[in-house]
Parts: C-alpha cells; sequence; structure tokens
C-alpha cells in the first residue's frame, strides 16, 4: 500500500538523510536481491562508501541506482531532488524556480534545471492516453495562454485541450487554430463514439460530418453556456487552474517550454482523487524511465 506523504514531516520522517533517498532508488529499481550482472548469481549489494553505488557481495560489480534517472549527472543533494518531487506534488499551482533556489540555497540555474527535469519526469509518469468511447462524454476546446512579447507584438501560444467528464485531460500546444491543427489531435485522443461538447467554433464542424463523433455545440457568441448536458464547463474550469497556475506562480512561460508546464497541471489534475499517489508514482516509476 501507498504510504501517505501529505506534510513535509512525514517526508522528513521517511527521508531524514542523502542514504535514505539512495537506498530507496535501489529497493525500487532493483528490488533486495537480483542476479548480478557480471557473476551472474544472486546476490545482496552493499553501500559503496563515498560514491552512490551498490556493489555485489561475490564479485564486486558496482551499480549505481540513480543512472537513468533525472539525478543521473547531479551533484545536487537526492534529499533535496525528492523534497523538491515532494512540492511539486503538494502544491496547487506549482513550485517557481525562484521558490527553490530561496529554500534549497542553490543557484537558480541548478533550480531551473531540477524544475525542468520534474516536469519531463512528471509527463512521462503521467502519459497520454485515449479518452473517451461510447457512452462518455469529451469537452475540447482550445485556448490562448500568453501576452506580448518585450517588443509588444502578441506572442500567446494556441493550447489545444480534451478532457473526459470526470476522468482525464490531455493538452497540446499548437500551430494554429485551423481545422488542420485541431482536429488531428482529437482523432487521436479521442475514441470512436465518443460524445463530444465544443463551443461553436468552426474547425470544430468537421468532427460529426467526416469522423462521425456525436458532437454538440454550445453558442458562447450567443451568451449560451449550457444547455442540458452539454457544456463545456470541464476544459473551461481547467484552462482557468493553468493560468492562475502560470501568472500568480510562474508569471511567465514561453513557447518553447510550455508544454511542459502543461504536462505539470496534466499531472495534478489527472491524480486529483488520489492526491497520495502524487508523489508516490513518482518515487517508483523510476525502473522504467530514462530522462535526457
Amino acid at each position: 500500500m501507498a504510504q501517505k506523504i501529505s506534510n513535509v514531516r512525514a517526508f522528513q520522517k521517511r527521508f531524514p538523510d542523502e542514504d535514505s533517498c539512495l537506498h530507496h532508488l535501489m529497493r525500487s529499481r532493483f528490488g533486495e536481491r537480483f542476479t548480478c550482472f557480471k557473476c551472474q548469481k544472486e546476490a545482496t549489494y552493499y553501500r559503496v562508501k563515498n560514491r552512490r553505488a551498490f556493489e555485489c557481495e561475490h564479485c564486486g560489480y558496482q551499480v549505481y541506482p540513480t543512472a537513468g534517472t533525472p539525478f543521473e549527472k547531479t551533484r545536487t543533494s537526492l534529499r533535496d531532488w525528492f523534497y523538491v518531487m515532494f512540492l511539486f506534488c503538494t502544491t496547487r499551482n506549482g513550485v517557481a524556480a525562484k521558490e527553490v533556489e530561496r529554500q534549497l540555497g542553490v543557484t537558480y540555474k541548478t533550480a531551473w534545471r531540477m524544475c525542468h527535469l520534474i516536469r519531463l519526469y512528471m509527463g512521462y509518469v503521467d502519459g497520454d492516453y485515449p479518452m473517451g468511447g461510447p457512452g462518455k462524454t469529451v469537452e475540447a476546446d482550445e485556448t490562448f495562454i500568453g501576452g506580448r512579447d518585450k517588443m509588444g507584438k502578441d506572442d500567446k501560444a494556441v493550447v489545444m485541450g480534451m478532457i473526459e467528464r470526470g476522468g482525464d485531460v490531455v493538452t497540446r500546444v499548437v500551430q494554429g487554430r485551423t481545422k488542420a491543427h485541431i482536429i488531428p489531435h482529437i482523432v487521436r485522443f479521442v475514441k470512436e463514439g465518443s460524445r463530444i461538447n465544443t463551443d461553436e467554433a468552426s474547425n470544430f464542424k468537421l468532427l460529426k460530418e467526416r469522423y462521425g463523433y456525436d458532437h454538440e455545440m454550445v453558442d458562447h457568441s450567443a451568451k449560451e453556456y449550457v444547455r442540458g448536458d452539454v457544456h463545456t464547463n470541464s476544459i473551461e474550469s481547467f484552462w482557468s487552474q493553468v493560468k492562475r497556475g502560470i501568472s500568480g506562480t510562474y508569471v511567465w512561460v514561453s513557447k518553447k517550454h510550455l508544454q511542459l508546464y502543461l504536462r505539470e497541471f496534466e499531472y495534478r489534475h489527472n491524480l486529483r482523487k488520489q492526491p497520495a499517489l502524487m508523489f508516490e508514482l513518482l518515487l517508483q516509476a523510476f525502473p522504467k524511465v530514462r530522462v535526457e
């Protein structure tokens, strides 16, 4: 059963020092005993002093549990990494690199890199899976995120989002609002036979005619926001949360990195009904991932 980490005191008790974090990585990736990669004997691995490594009891072959994880090439304490991951999973709107810099006493460059890799890792753990299906409703909508650049020119990014009612959300930064940019993502992530709710934008009109979805619209231009159970309130609510988080925590996000920030918000939204799993999944998924 997953341990519930709900406050800083519980985190500190579970991971009091560097060794506890390294041993956790070793156990989660390799287990207590496993067949040595060199001598092919069942072995217990013992910690190597002054290294982030464990060695085989028979032949001395060394294993580095941080290899293939976001911590592979870092000199930053593993406990600091775990703590920042904990903050990402227990805050509603994310953690700014400046805040990490202040709390850990590291450089801004180090703090930014830590946050960047954790977002990348959250996106991997969460994944993107098809949603909807017969009898299920998916809401689709696009929005603008951003403002004006230093030259005063419009620098907004177009973001496409799909959310299954009561379920998961998937987002994509797209190049434009045309059918060619929007429809392929819906076809990719929304299963056939789904009921799709959108606003009145013309780029959604092919969903029923060409792709056979049960498509219904609400006309926002006529101030129609709900018609029976036809609405886009779920995806609009998600957009509001993203924009509040960006403006309140990050202030500004470049188009280049926007998708990673969206994956962070997706991760927290998709696990909102099981908040105790947010941190646990990040701690347990290391055997399957290599983040570069």
